[in-house]
C-alpha cells in the first residue's frame, strides 16, 4: 500500500540516488530526457539511473547528466523479472520517478522501495499504489513534454531550458554522412511506421505528397523505419517514382541504430512523419517537422513550439487514442482516409517556406 505522505515541500526534498522509469516508447523517452539536466541542477552530487527498455538504452547512454542505465525487457522472463527487482532493491534509491504510469513499471517503482516515489496524475492500471506522491498539474489534458517538465517545475528548477542531449559518437555521424553525401537538396526525412494502425496514415499519401515535393523543390527523400517498415518503405519508392520518375530517393529502413538515426534525423533539412517516435526525436533535435495526427492529438502529443507544422484529421473520433479502429464498414480508418494528401501537402510546403528551407538548401549544394 503507498504511503500518501502530504503535504510534499518540493524544495526542500533531498536525494542522494534517483531513478527515473520511463522504459518507452521513443517518442515518450525522447521527451522525458530535458529532465535530466534539470535534475543534475536540483541535485548536484545525487547519482541518477535510467530503468529503460533494452532497445531503447542507447538512446539515454552516454548523456552527461546520467550515471547508470538499468535495461529492462519488455517481455521478460520470470527469471528477468526476479533479477531486474533484485537489482532495482539493491540501488538503494532514495527518490524515484515512475513516468509510465503503468503496471509493469509500478512494479519496478515498488521493487526500489524508495522512501519517495513519485508520479504523474495520467496513472493508470492501479500504479498510483506503488507511489508515495503525485506532481500536480499532470492530467491526460497536458501536452505530454508539459506534462514530464511538471517534474521540473515542482523541484523548482522549471526556469532552466528545456533541452534534450542525445550523444551520438563519432562512428553514427560518418555513417550519417556518408549516406547522406551528395544526395539533392533539400533532404527530407520521411517516418511511415508505428505500432498503433491509427496512427498508420497511408503509404500511398506519402508517396503523393513526396512525388508533389520532388516535383516542385527537388531534393531526395530519406525514407527512415525500422526493419517492420521495409515493405512499405519499398511501396512509397515505387509510388514516388511512379509519380515523380526523377525522385531521388534513399531508403534506409531497417539500417540505422538509434545514435545513426539520431545523426540522420538531425542532419536533413526537415521531417515528415507521423506521430512516432522519430517525429519527437528530429523535432526535439531542433529539425523543422511536419507531424501527421490521425488518432492521436496534435496538442496533447506533438513537439513542443512553434518550429513545426502539424495537419490533423477532423472526423469525429479524432484524437480519440484507439490503437486499432473501433469502427467498421464506410468508417474504418475515416481518419486517415479523411486526411487528404492535398491538406498535407499544404502542411509541407508551409514549413519549407516558413524556415527557408529550399533557398538554403540549394545555397549549401
Amino acid at each position: 500500500m503507498a504511503m500518501f505522505l502530504q503535504p510534499m515541500n518540493w524544495q526542500r526534498l533531498e536525494a542522494r540516488r534517483i531513478a527515473i522509469i520511463k522504459p518507452s516508447a521513443l517518442g515518450d523517452v525522447v521527451q522525458a530526457l530535458p529532465l535530466l539536466p534539470a535534475l543534475r541542477r536540483r541535485f548536484p552530487a545525487s547519482h541518477t539511473t535510467w530503468i529503460v527498455q533494452r532497445e531503447l538504452a542507447d538512446l539515454v547512454t552516454g548523456h552527461p547528466d546520467l550515471d547508470a542505465v538499468i535495461r529492462c525487457d519488455r517481455r521478460p522472463t520470470m527469471s528477468q523479472v526476479a533479477t531486474l527487482a533484485r537489482e532495482l532493491s539493491q540501488a538503494r534509491f532514495d527518490l524515484v520517478f515512475d513516468l509510465q504510469g503503468l503496471l509493469r513499471s509500478a512494479l519496478m517503482t515498488w521493487a526500489t522501495r524508495a522512501r519517495y516515489r513519485i508520479g504523474l496524475e495520467t496513472t493508470r492500471e492501479g500504479s498510483h499504489l506503488a507511489t508515495t506522491h503525485t506532481i500536480p498539474g499532470t492530467t491526460r489534458d497536458v501536452p505530454a513534454h508539459a506534462r514530464y517538465w511538471r517534474v521540473a517545475e515542482a523541484l523548482g528548477v522549471g526556469d532552466l531550458p528545456r533541452r534534450v542531449l542525445v550523444q551520438v559518437p563519432l562512428s553514427a555521424q560518418i555513417s550519417a554522412q556518408k549516406w547522406l553525401a551528395g544526395l539533392p537538396r533539400p533532404l527530407i526525412a520521411v517516418q511511415w511506421g508505428a505500432k498503433w494502425e491509427t496512427k498508420r496514415w497511408p503509404v500511398a499519401g506519402f508517396a503523393d505528397v513526396l512525388a508533389r515535393a520532388a516535383n516542385t523543390w527537388g531534393g531526395t527523400a530519406v525514407i527512415v523505419g525500422a526493419k517492420a517498415d521495409c515493405a512499405a518503405a519499398e511501396e512509397m519508392t515505387e509510388r514516388i517514382h511512379a509519380a515523380a520518375p526523377h525522385a531521388s530517393v534513399l531508403d534506409l529502413s531497417g539500417r540505422t541504430t538509434i545514435k545513426e538515426l539520431a545523426a540522420v534525423v538531425s542532419s536533413v533539412d526537415a521531417m515528415f512523419s507521423n506521430d512516432s517516435g522519430p517525429l519527437h526525436l528530429a523535432a526535439e533535435l531542433g529539425t523543422p517537422s511536419l507531424g501527421v495526427f490521425t488518432c492521436t492529438s496534435a496538442v496533447r502529443s506533438g513537439p513542443p513550439g512553434d518550429a513545426h507544422e502539424f495537419v490533423s484529421t477532423e472526423v469525429a473520433c479524432a484524437g480519440s487514442y484507439h490503437k486499432t479502429c473501433p469502427h467498421t464498414g464506410e468508417q474504418h480508418l475515416a481518419c486517415h482516409h479523411g486526411l487528404t494528401a492535398e491538406r498535407v501537402w499544404m502542411g509541407l510546403q508551409r514549413l519549407v517556406e516558413k524556415h527557408a528551407i529550399v533557398n538554403v538548401s540549394r545555397r549549401a549544394a
